[in-house]
């Protein structure tokens, strides 16, 4: 089937390529996202590899039952000083994280990949770089509250169209590569592959 596939369940990255006017179809990737992080750490891989990596094997994955499909994989990974954090598991794990994030810089890495027949056509990888601000326990507090569980289906538990936004003091770089996909450089590889008019 042709067309384009986005190998990921992401609600953020299906919004962003629906805003856009991006035709596209569904199919998530199953992966061993945990191991495949735990063997690149094991090799010494950065940040961008690890998040490129996570955004082709997903994308491959998708392809071997997609014949003919374009398939666009994306994946986001936050990095911590030399740590690479994933999702939190539940609520607890989220408020460790926030305190221990609170008050300092974090990097938000976004790779994408088009991958057709097995084959990789094409990937970027964007970094946006977050300054967390000092969070009051009452505000932390509040914010769990309010998010819920919504919160932890984000790397970092925040959403940052929504409330997430309050906690940042200050930003660099791109908004989609934030969301979750650096849409601009996908809307131009998308454009050179005919997906959408040039």
């Amino acid at each position: 089937m042709s067309g384009l596939v986005l190998a990921s369940a992401s609600v953020s990255r299906q919004r962003m390529l629906t805003a856009a006017g991006v035709p596209f179809r569904v199919s998530a990737a199953d992966i061993n996202e945990a191991g495949l992080i735990a063997d690149l750490l094991d090799d010494g891989a950065p940040a961008q590899n690890i998040a490129a990596t996570l955004a082709e094997q997903k994308a491959l994955t998708v392809s071997r039952r997609s014949p003919g499909a374009l398939v666009l994989g994306g994946d986001s990974v936050l990095a911590f000083g030399s740590e690479i954090i994933s999702k939190c598991r539940d609520i607890a794990e989220l408020r460790s994280l926030l305190q221990r994030l609170s008050g300092k810089t974090h990097h938000l890495i976004s790779a994408a990949s088009l991958v057709r027949d097995g084959v990789q056509l094409w990937h970027h990888t964007g970094t946006a770089h977050l300054t967390m601000r000092a969070l009051s326990p009452a505000f932390l507090e509040d914010y769990l509250l309010q998010e819920g569980d919504e919160a932890l289906s984000s790397v970092g538990g925040y959403r940052y169209e929504g409330r997430g936004a309050q906690l940042f003091d200050n930003v660099e770089g791109d908004v989609f590569t934030i969301l979750g996909l650096p849409l601009l450089p996908v809307l131009a590889a998308l454009r050179g592959q005919g997906i959408i008019a040039a």
